[in-house]
């Protein structure tokens, strides 16, 4: 028999017949490395054949069959003059997220509050609704509008060519409709914190998922408004400060100056300096900038000269670098004097 399927089978049957059993009790009674033990309890959450409670030394493991019932909380607001922290407060009281750990809670609060916020003051629309799910393994929200639609509402104010390139201004962060009272750092933040988060508004959605480490942009039929579905396993180690320290660190006062941009997004070859520029609209908002190219062809010395020469003697105080190119577009952009990683 396989000596990690016997394990995993083994930590299965001994918390089946328990009332609940830690990972220092699991690791002393089998007599192995607590490291190997968690490794084992993960995937066994992920089947959905053992749930946990708690965090870190308090954490205990039980079968699925002494899962409690899902939570469910869905309601229909009225947004005019509606306090984001008003619902939170209450949908925390009925739902207890108090049960929740620390970290995973503040990851919900802020996420949630900042969706919301964003139905009651960008959409246009008078109500939403909301759907919430708590259950032993994630919490999932959804919150939905019939307003003006998020990239519509984008493509309208700046004059974008279309819905599409006003989501790549979205995700870019830093850009808001109404900059006198939002940052327009909400859906960045939250789209990094999040395990599965997708936003879909019109015939476009994009979903970030972390699970699988990508992102990805579809056609959709027609939906009117905005759509935000959001997705934590209760089990996350995702620290919101930890997120917010990779994108506004200490080195720059913590302030939201640095981003990183999925090239592949908006296509997957670029030739043009014109090209060029659509990407790098908006992006001398921050002090450094990754530009992912990950799953991007080809670019053109054109592109590249641009991007990494133009735009660098224009913008000295952005750093612009590369990530994840292959060895032709490296190559490209390092003859142009550009920096990659």
């Amino acid at each position: 028999m396989n000596k990690d399927f016997s394990t995993k089978e083994r930590i299965r049957q001994h918390i089946e017949k328990s009332d609940g059993c830690t990972g220092p009790e699991l690791a002393e009674l089998l007599g192995i490395s607590r490291q190997a033990v968690s490794l084992h309890l993960r995937q066994l959450i992920a089947k959905g054949e053992i749930f946990k409670t708690g965090s870190t030394r308090n954490a205990q493991y039980f079968p699925k069959s002494a899962m409690p019932a899902a939570q469910t909380v869905e309601r229909e607001l009225a947004l005019d003059g509606l306090d984001e922290s008003t619902v939170y407060q209450d949908l925390a009281i009925t739902l207890t997220l108090s049960r929740l750990s620390k970290h995973v809670e503040s990851v919900v609060h802020y996420s949630f509050t900042e969706i919301l916020n964003n139905a009651i003051d960008h959409s246009g629309a008078a109500q939403c609704t909301m759907d919430v799910r708590l259950d032993a393994s994630k919490i999932t929200f959804d919150i939905r509008d019939k307003g003006i639609g998020a990239f519509h509402s984008i493509a309208d104010k700046f004059g974008l060519e279309d819905e599409h390139h006003a989501m790549i201004e979205l995700i870019k962060g830093k850009t808001t409709t109404q900059p006198q009272a939002h940052s327009g750092e909400g859906i960045f933040f939250v789209s990094k914190a999040a395990d599965r988060f997708v936003l879909r508004s019109h015939n476009l959605q994009i979903e970030w998922d972390h699970d699988r480490g990508d992102v990805f942009v579809s056609e959709q039929r027609f939906l009117a408004g905005t759509q935000v579905q959001f997705e934590l396993r209760t089990d996350s180690r995702t620290r919101l400060e930890e997120v917010f320290a990779e994108f506004a660190p200490e080195e720059y006062d913590f302030q939201f100056t640095k981003t990183r941009v999925l090239v592949k997004l908006l296509q997957r070859e670029y030739i043009s300096r014109s090209e060029a520029k659509r990407l790098l609209h908006n992006l001398e908002k921050f002090s450094e900038v990754e530009l992912d190219m990950r799953d991007v062809s080809r670019i053109g010395q054109g592109f590249a000269d641009e991007v990494f020469r133009v735009f660098q003697k224009a913008h000295p105080e952005t750093q612009v670098r590369a990530i994840n190119a292959n060895k032709a577009i490296a190559a490209m952009i390092q003859h142009t004097g550009g920096e990659v990683n």
